[in-house]
């Protein structure tokens, strides 16, 4: 396979496995921007319909239903919350489509492998009881409530549904701030195990299990996620008008109670409480809460919902409005169902119920007026509520009542930011899906700045590398990008965007021949590295990748013969502050030593090109008592490169130019500056190698004048210390920002030199 044809399987693209239907066939209730959802979904086989409330998700996951059983002549199953049930099976009679009710009544799953083709329907909590192997497909109603499970019930959803040929996933447009959920999802339809979408497009944020979006790969995540899902919030999110999908006006009404004084030594309460002494303030702020309730339902003759947090608020919503009635947990599912009916359906003024019960999936347009009874932090929980009435077909303006207490004014800006931050990402989500962003870019145009001191390409090194004769180059010397640790760029050819280790030592094995090829026999090529962690939640163990090992077999493999191995010391206590590994936390050893283990050093490694006769190789002879004296050797000659704290005064004196930071004394700043290279979506690790460890490697391993050579120029440090040093450097980098600030960073040297020559 030649490098072109590799790289264009790294374009990923998501296996169609359902069948083609056109709108004409479909049910004429559809409107046409349901019909082109309903006909993508039916031929990816396994899709997600991510539409906000009033869009009509029932209409389709039941025209979805229908048309799979037409098509298979089996049976499929509509999982959703409770009471759902009772409103799809309404809405199924309004559009002639049959729904029957499956209940599961024993307590052992049920053998059902006689039952007839048709659509089904049944609560979530009966998923245990009920055999599903008869069901030719599945769809999960308001599927966004997976995240609300526990794992065990979460894995039980989606390994029962593991080999059903048909399956969709409908919710209102999933939470940007929690976009794992998009995992959850995308593993219950067998698009991509959540683990390895993790591992793909995501890097391990501050603590042991916050993940967020790598910067660069947006465009190709996003894209991913529009070839087995549309989103979303009107029509003309995807092409069609948006005429009759306007939104009423919503209004937040908030009442905030002034509590009495407490003996807390200040002047004034404090406006802050915490999430452990959350439920206690609830309970101290409880009467004049529910009094405020009271006063704005008993003054209305209009329908109200009432959200409480505790049962003891419900309590007093009943015996303070006298025709309201409570749902609430303890209650058996059938009369949950028949009271969140009823108040549907008018059959009473006033529903008082907790999120955890109703926030999912029921439509109460019938009510536009909703009252919180207290803040909690939850977001999601306040959204999907106020949903229940703030939807499309809704005619009236829809009024929020917030009961607030001036002691949590950090729950109410809590709730404020995320709902920002929601309105920015949800913007951001559909329009990188819409966009039909799928893949990384495949080209780049290519540059080059070349002069005396040095030549500097712009494009993919495995291509570039072309470029330059062979037995051309000194000494190689760069920092390769560690596997698909860190993402650089969004261009297919980046090294960085590789969904496994195995795929990067593909691509990493192309460079390597050419490597080879350039450098002049008996010379060196030294490559920087560490090793990398594995961590428990992405590949079920906690442990290390032994990159450096793997790294260094794929270079002997193109030929190089392993020559020495430098160690570089690094602080275990800056790698425990920064990235809390369970193995370096004080408290794991003490609570089981066996889980602990040492730091991470980073490593040099030089591979010699043994090839012709030694005689004629060119020596490196510029070094000699004078210049290069015994005691600078013993110390650069030590495997850690150390120097010990009482010698470093003695060997400045002796010879300040070659006594650079030793491998033990490495700082970790002594870099390029590489703010100018970093763009609006780049990782916050740019990872460049320290110039004082270039800056060795090129006075041990070169002589002045002679060509050194990096294959990832990143912002040019390798270049940069190479013509400061006196000899011609040789570079190529992919990215564009960083090539810009490269060409800047080795000019700033050069103009350095042309001011000393003036003098």
């Amino acid at each position: 396979m030649d490098y072109n044809d590799f790289l264009k399987t790294k374009q990923r693209k998501v296996i169609k496995a359902g069948f083609k239907v056109t709108g004409e066939e479909l049910n004429s209730n559809l409107f046409d921007f349901q019909k082109y959802i309903v006909t993508k979904a039916l031929e990816a086989g396994r899709y997600a319909i991510f539409a906000d409330c009033g869009l009509g998700k029932t209409i389709s996951q039941l025209e979805w239903a229908h048309q799979v059983v037409k098509h298979t002549e089996k049976p499929v199953l509509i999982l959703c919350p409770l009471a759902v049930s009772g409103q799809t099976i309404q809405e199924g009679e309004k559009f002639g489509i049959e729904v029957r009710r499956l209940k599961a009544e024993s307590s052992t799953p049920q053998t059902a492998t006689d039952i007839e083709a048709g659509i089904y329907i049944t609560n979530y909590e009966q998923l245990e009881k009920i055999d599903v192997t008869p069901f030719a497909g599945v769809v999960l109603d308001e599927s966004s409530i997976l995240k609300n499970f526990t794992g065990k019930y979460k894995r039980l959803i989606i390994e029962k549904f593991k080999q059903t040929p048909y399956k969709l996933c409908c919710t209102a447009t999933p939470s940007p701030n929690d976009l794992n959920e998009i995992g959850n999802h995308s593993e219950f339809l067998n698009v991509l195990d959540a683990q390895d979408m993790r591992a793909k497009w995501f890097v391990r944020d501050e603590g042991m299990n916050n993940y967020r979006l790598k910067g660069h790969a947006k465009s190709d995540f996003y894209g991913w996620v529009s070839s087995w899902a549309t989103m979303l919030t009107k029509p003309s999110d995807i092409g069609f008008s948006a005429e009759g999908y306007d939104l009423p006006a919503l209004n937040y009404i908030e009442q905030q109670i002034q509590t009495q004084l407490k003996e807390n030594g200040k002047l004034f309460n404090d406006t802050s409480v915490s999430a452990t002494e959350f439920n206690k303030e609830l309970r101290v702020t409880l009467l004049p809460r529910m009094e405020a309730v009271a006063e704005i339902v008993n003054s209305s003759t209009e329908s109200f919902i009432i959200w409480v947090n505790q049962n003891e608020e419900e309590k007093e919503a009943l015996r303070l409005i006298p025709d309201a009635v409570a749902v609430n947990g303890s209650e058996p599912s059938e009369k949950k169902e028949e009271k969140l009916l009823g108040f549907a359906a008018g059959a009473f003024r006033v529903l008082v119920t907790k999120k955890k019960i109703a926030q999912f999936g029921m439509n109460f347009q019938n009510c536009h007026n909703q009252i919180f009874a207290g803040l909690d932090f939850s977001f999601e929980g306040l959204y999907q509520a106020i949903r229940r009435s703030y939807r499309f077909g809704q005619t009236k303006q829809v009024n929020i009542y917030l009961i607030t207490t001036d002691t949590m004014e950090n729950v109410k800006a809590s709730i404020n930011k995320k709902e920002r931050q929601f309105k920015e990402m949800q913007t951001e989500m559909n329009k990188f899906i819409n966009g039909n962003a799928f893949g990384l870019l495949d080209s780049y145009e290519f540059k080059e700045v070349k002069n005396e001191y040095y030549h500097l390409m712009k494009g993919d090194s495995c291509i570039e590398i072309k470029r330059i004769p062979d037995n051309s180059v000194d000494l190689i010397i760069f920092s390769p990008p560690f596997s698909s640790l860190f993402t650089y760029s969004n261009y297919i050819h980046d090294m960085g965007n590789n969904e496994s280790h195995e795929e990067f030592f593909k691509q990493y094995s192309y460079l390597l021949k050419d490597l080879y090829r350039i450098l002049k026999a008996g010379r060196l090529m030294v490559c920087h590295t560490k090793d990398l962690a594995v961590y428990k939640n992405s590949s079920g163990y906690t442990g290390m990748y032994d990159f450096t090992g793997e790294h260094h077999r794929a270079v002997e493999l193109a030929g190089f013969k392993y020559h020495s191995k430098i160690n570089i010391w690094t602080d275990p206590v800056l790698e425990m502050q920064r990235a809390k590994p369970q193995r370096l936390l004080y408290k794991q050893i003490r609570k089981d030593s066996s889980y602990s283990g040492v730091g991470m050093p980073e490593y040099c490694t030089v591979f010699r090109k043994w090839e012709g006769n030694e005689e004629d190789w060119t020596p490196i002879n510029n070094k000699n008592k004078e210049n290069f004296p015994l005691d600078v050797w013993q110390q650069w000659a030590s495997p850690i490169w150390n120097v010990e704290k009482e010698d470093i005064e003695y060997l400045n004196e002796i010879m300040k130019e070659y006594r650079v930071n030793t491998w033990f004394d490495i700082k970790r700043t002594d870099v390029l500056n590489n703010r100018e290279g970093t763009a609006m979506g780049d990782e916050k690790h740019i990872a460049p190698l320290q110039l004082s460890v270039i800056r060795k490697c090129v006075q041990m391993w070169s002589n002045v004048g002679e060509t050194v050579f990096t294959p990832f120029l990143g912002i040019g440090s390798e270049v940069y210390e190479a013509v400061k040093l006196g000899r011609k450097g040789i570079g190529i980098e992919l990215k564009d920002s960083y090539f810009e600030t490269a060409v800047k960073n080795v000019n700033k040297v050069i103009d350095g030199k042309r001011q000393l020559t003036l003098f």
